[in-house]
């Protein structure tokens, strides 16, 4: 009876983990829709966060597929692309996939915390194949881009989990007109009460990842997890930021109430917006 009954528990677990893994391969594609009166400029943003390289579970190839279709104004990616020198090469395929989709006014990337695992020369090494493919990194600095005639501020935050971010810094050379910050750890927004932004962009939680039934794992990952804030569309002060699942996994390469997220955003050049949340 026994042999039976550890049997069958192994049967069970391995059912459920084979359908945890195939999760992790059915890719989400979310649209953040921004409603307004007036009808002013919009930029679509795709957003990808979380690669973690060591556990994607969509080729580039599939990747470009995905969106191919798609008009891209910018590109913004939200940290932990790697978190071992061995995988930084697996980088430049994605890379090529990004620069082939042809994000009308560039590509902008902030580290995460996996990121930082790598030291030294690995960590610059990432840093420059970012930028050996036309992508702007942003550690604690802005940039300014002109949007049909309209400035554009993008602000990167370095990473807030690893006592990393200097938002003073990041906002030192900002102009008058729309914000978008790029950060990997949300927490950074309870920070943010004096600091004006249009739309937040980050990542870090994965949705939870592994959620049954509450991804009580997260805990320790600061405020926003307590206040039930770990994806999707939320706001802090009066100002609106998205937290991405991420196209990767870390640790175990499963997913259980979660899923990987593609996010394509419509952002207008003017504040007082309104946001819908739609998923395809």
């Amino acid at each position: 009876m026994i042999p039976i009954l550890i049997a069958a528990i192994i049967i069970f677990i391995g059912y459920y983990m084979n359908r945890a893994y195939k999760n992790t391969k059915d890719i989400i594609i979310n649209r953040i829709h921004i409603d307004q009166v007036n009808k002013e400029r919009r930029l679509t943003i795709l957003q990808l966060s979380d690669l973690h390289l060591e556990n994607i579970s969509i080729s580039p190839k599939e990747l470009y597929e995905h969106l191919k279709e798609e008009h891209i104004d910018i590109i913004a990616l939200t940290g932990d692309f790697l978190d071992r020198k061995r995988t930084i090469p697996k980088l430049a395929p994605y890379l090529e996939v990004l620069n082939q989709l042809g994000p009308k006014y560039g590509i902008y990337a902030v580290l995460g915390n996996h990121d930082y695992v790598l030291k030294n020369e690995n960590l610059d090494r990432l840093v420059d194949l970012l930028e050996a493919y036309n992508c702007t990194v942003l550690r604690n600095e802005s940039i300014v881009i002109d949007v049909g005639g309209r400035p554009l501020n993008i602000i990167g935050i370095d990473d807030f989990s690893t006592n990393r971010s200097d938002i003073a810094a990041s906002y030192k050379e900002i102009v008058e007109g729309a914000s978008l910050v790029l950060t990997h750890d949300p927490n950074i927004v309870l920070e943010m009460k004096q600091y004006p932004f249009d739309y937040l962009l980050a990542g870090h939680f994965h949705g939870g990842q592994i959620c049954y039934p509450k991804a009580y794992h997260l805990a320790k990952m600061g405020k926003l997890v307590k206040m039930q804030m770990i994806k999707g569309l939320h706001f802090q002060d009066g100002k609106p930021f998205y937290i991405n699942e991420g196209l990767g996994q870390t640790g175990v390469n499963i997913r259980i109430g979660s899923r990987p997220e593609i996010t394509l955003h419509q952002l207008p050049l003017k504040t007082h917006i309104k946001f819908e949340e739609t998923a395809i």
